[in-house]
């Protein structure tokens, strides 16, 4: 199997939480648009009128013929192929689940420093984006934080991963999920990782698993910057 993945050359962003897995998996995969004339790639797949099933943005993925959007659309069809998700029905459903609600993190992180719109700059949209940013810092991260917290805590396997007694797909993106919010917001993120230690215990877990620590320090992993999703702005983290 040979998975070609499509997204932005410059960024981690969304395409991060599938690079996680293909990495963690040793899975064989191509990062088109990291490659020569990867950008036109990706822009004629985004605008063929061949594609039965068009993808609305990236990422997206080629595998078997069969174009996958969506990054918890990504992982659900990747997770039995990587062996990121329990063998059955039940938990393989509770993984998707979560990976649902980290989505929802993702998109609210992004909304605090473009509340406003995504086509305009954040330096247009300041005074909403440090109300935007107080609300998600005082109410909204936490409330996330402690859900992921209870599951941990709740998991009848232990309180090692959040679905089961083995590294999921869901693993991996909390793990990015965690390491973004850090860079974004690590002020807000020293105050509350105090009462989620099970969340700061499996970040650590997953940086060790042998194939991501390998990833982490290769130049495939591009550090956090200010065109990502998760931007610092310290007048957002006050």
């Amino acid at each position: 199997m040979q998975v070609e993945l499509y997204y932005w050359p410059d960024i981690q962003g969304r395409g991060e939480f599938i690079r996680l897995a293909l990495e963690a998996a040793g899975a064989d995969y191509v990062d088109v648009a990291r490659g020569e004339e990867g950008m036109t790639q990706l822009l004629d797949a985004l605008q063929s009128t061949a594609i039965t099933h068009p993808p609305f943005a990236p990422p997206f993925i080629k595998l078997d013929g069969a174009v996958i959007a969506q990054v918890a659309g990504i992982l659900h069809a990747l997770g039995p192929r990587l062996q990121l998700v329990p063998s059955d029905e039940a938990g393989r459903a509770w993984v998707h689940q979560c990976q649902l609600t980290i989505a929802d993190l993702v998109g609210e992180v992004h909304d605090t420093h473009h509340p406003v719109g995504g086509s305009a700059y954040y330096e247009d949209q300041k005074p909403e984006a440090l109300r935007r940013s107080t609300e998600f810092r005082r109410e909204r991260l936490t409330k996330f934080l402690h859900y992921f917290e209870s599951i941990l805590e709740r998991n009848p396997a232990g309180d090692d991963y959040l679905v089961g007694a083995a590294l999921t797909y869901a693993d991996l993106s909390m793990f990015q999920m965690l390491g973004g919010l850090g860079y974004s917001f690590p002020k807000a993120m020293a105050r509350v990782g105090a009462e989620v230690p099970r969340l700061l215990a499996l970040q650590q877990r997953v940086a060790h698993v042998p194939n991501v620590a390998r990833y982490l320090q290769s130049t495939r992993r591009l550090a956090f910057n200010n065109d990502d999703i998760w931007r610092h702005y310290p007048e957002l983290d006050d």
